[in-house]
């Protein structure tokens, strides 16, 4: 059988099969945004990893090391930030094509990295023949009470996320596109291409109590979504015209006739946090989320009992799927 055919998820699945028999008790591997290993009494490591390639991740010749620096590590970041953790370190595995790849670039690339503040504390350097490849491992830290789960979705729970969603889906389409580098198209592929992982805001929506999942977006709602509602065995309804879109994306989606819907949904790379919130502790939490972030968690659905996984839209009558890495 070939990978394409089981997708990414099944290969997860036979992997996470064949070594559940050998995670210590106590321990917390594959399922959610990270790995959690008890550090003390109350509190536990968390460990994520992830890797880009060249012309499957980015386009190094559309995005430049310093950007390249700060997005490789951001992603990884978003990992920490869904869990309610905090970052501590960093460990950088580098595949470099040495007859292309510059000290200029280098150095760009590791300014970019190190603009998180985060310590880099070892990985490894090797040549390579197909173009630049890239993995991360981080390091956080949070107390065991404030971290969210997937499986922790409970049936009424309001959906909600913490930015706009479908931006990066729209810097990558005018990459693509090669679109003219106007005001809005511009402002859209940096955005695709410097990601802010929400850190402060997971943290923070780690210490409450009214949140139960959470994780960040990187395959898009559509796919994200069904992680949540699968380890919590939900069904969700998505009111696709309460989704967070920009203006700055429906404008150039206007333009281009591109579906912003759609790409809100299914772009993925947004890198803003996706959780489910208690009903009857939700007017407190968004009250208390305004005040400290100065801008409201965005409602797009509410968890219900039903098909595990299924996600039903409202407003529109299409179906919609994430990305697929195979």
């Amino acid at each position: 059988m070939k990978i394409n055919e089981i997708g990414e998820f099944g290969l997860i699945g036979r992997i996470a099969d064949a070594f559940k028999p050998l995670i210590p008790n106590g321990w917390e591997g594959i399922g959610d945004d990270c790995a959690m290993i008890p550090w003390s009494d109350n509190r536990s490591l968390l460990v994520t990893t992830d890797l880009l390639v060249e012309n499957v991740h980015f386009l190094r010749n559309r995005i430049s090391a310093y950007e390249l620096g700060l997005k490789s590590l951001a992603v990884n970041l978003s990992d920490v930030a869904a869990m309610g953790g905090e970052p501590v370190a960093t460990f950088l595995s580098l595949g470099l094509p040495s007859d292309t790849v510059t000290t200029e670039w280098s150095d760009a690339f590791f300014e970019g990295y190190r603009s998180f503040g985060v310590p880099l504390l070892g990985g490894d350097t090797t040549s390579s023949r197909e173009g630049i490849v890239i993995n991360i491992t981080v390091l956080g830290q949070a107390k065991n009470s404030h971290i969210k789960r997937r499986s922790a979705a409970q049936a009424g729970d309001w959906i909600a996320v913490t930015g706009p969603l479908g931006d990066s889906a729209g810097g990558l389409q005018a990459l693509l596109q090669s679109l003219p580098p106007e005001a809005d198209t511009s402002e859209l592929v940096r955005r695709h291409h410097r990601p802010r992982p929400h850190l402060a805001e997971g943290r923070w929506l780690g210490g409450r109590a009214e949140v139960h999942a959470m994780m960040d977006v990187s395959d898009g709602v559509a796919s994200d979504l069904q992680h949540i509602l699968r380890a919590s065995s939900l069904a969700a309804t998505v009111s696709v015209p309460e989704l967070p879109i920009t203006p700055l994306l429906q404008r150039v989606a206007a333009q281009y006739g591109w579906d912003a819907a759609r790409m809100a949904l299914t772009g993925g790379e947004d890198y803003v946090l996706l959780l489910t919130v208690s009903d009857a502790g939700l007017e407190k939490l968004q009250a208390a989320y305004t005040a400290r972030f100065g801008s409201p968690l965005h409602l797009i659905g509410r968890c219900e009992n039903g098909p595990s996984g299924t996600i039903r839209y409202l407003g529109s009558e299409a179906q919609f799927t994430g990305f697929k890495h195979f």
